[in-house]
């Protein structure tokens, strides 16, 4: 091989290396920037969870002169977020649990079984995804309340179940797709049904994905706010989404910025603490895909 060759070849190998390195350069910055974007704020939050209103107002950037938890008690109980949050937890925990239920069965079965149908199926849901939430306000509105589940847990629940289910039955499909055959027929010369096979063999094998998606589906829900303040009414009934904007809102101008920091502390704590402790597991599966 000639020298010149060598130079070339050598040439673009440097070149490469010095685009890679500018890419990788410019990305970390980015993504430095975009850390501090949303670190401060919410350190800012916390910081000011533990001060005064007259504190906040006067020095909105010193730290709190005491370290007090009297705004999370007025919070939790005058403020009533301590209500709010157990409603949530059951109406996003049942709504959780059907979903992934069903999700997961869906997926297994336009995964591994072909059927008059099936494309269809597929497709609807692909669509539905599509559809914007804000669309369906108004007939949802009127179905739940003809079926007597306006302003009702039940109501919630279902109504979210509906909207997270076509996601939930995307993102493990190609989980399902990609379990290996011989394991399906071995179950079923060893006697098992489809039933046994499902839950026994072929759902804990897709266990990556499902935590992936649970922790998706557990973000989204949530945070969701149209769909329980035009369906959900009932004060007794809120979730923590509705008492954040009533707190704020019923205060006024005498409003207790400490109280209402604290309460935005404890909205949020609970959807970090699951990504913090699941984070590996979304990382790994994302990468794995969903296309059919």
């Amino acid at each position: 091989m000639s020298s010149a060759v060598v130079e070339r070849r050598t040439g673009r190998t440097a070149r490469a290396r010095r685009a890679d390195l500018g890419v990788s350069g410019t990305s970390h910055l980015l993504l430095g920037i975009w850390t501090i974007i949303v670190i401060v704020p919410f350190l800012w939050t916390v910081m000011s969870s533990f001060k005064t209103t007259k504190e906040i107002l006067g020095s909105p950037f010193s730290l709190p002169a005491q370290l007090s938890f009297d705004n999370y008690v007025k919070a939790w109980s005058d403020a009533g977020i301590g209500r709010y949050f157990f409603n949530t937890v059951l109406v996003v925990g049942s709504s959780l649990i059907l979903v992934m239920l069903l999700g997961s069965m869906l997926a297994y079965v336009l995964a591994r079984f072909r059927f008059r149908g099936n494309r269809l199926i597929y497709n609807v849901m692909l669509a539905a995804m599509a559809f914007p939430v804000f669309l369906a306000i108004v007939p949802l509105f009127f179905i739940l309340q003809n079926m007597g589940l306006l302003n009702t847990w039940p109501g919630l629940i279902l109504t979210y179940v509906a909207f997270a289910l076509p996601f939930t039955m995307f993102f493990l499909y190609s989980f399902f797709k990609q379990l290996p055959h011989d394991v399906y027929e071995a179950a079923l010369i060893d006697g098992a049904g489809d039933w046994r096979t499902f839950f026994a063999i072929m759902l804990p094998m897709a266990t990556p994905g499902i935590a992936s998606v649970a922790i998706l589906n557990f973000l989204g829900l949530w945070n969701q706010f149209l769909l329980p303040v035009v369906l959900n009414t009932n004060r007794d009934n809120y979730v923590i989404s509705q008492g954040m904007a009533t707190f704020a809102a019923s205060a006024g101008y005498s409003i207790d910025f400490g109280a209402l920091f604290a309460a935005a502390v404890m909205t949020i704590l609970p959807v970090l603490v699951v990504y913090i402790f699941f984070q590996r597991k979304l990382q790994g599966s994302v990468a794995q895909g969903t296309f059919r």
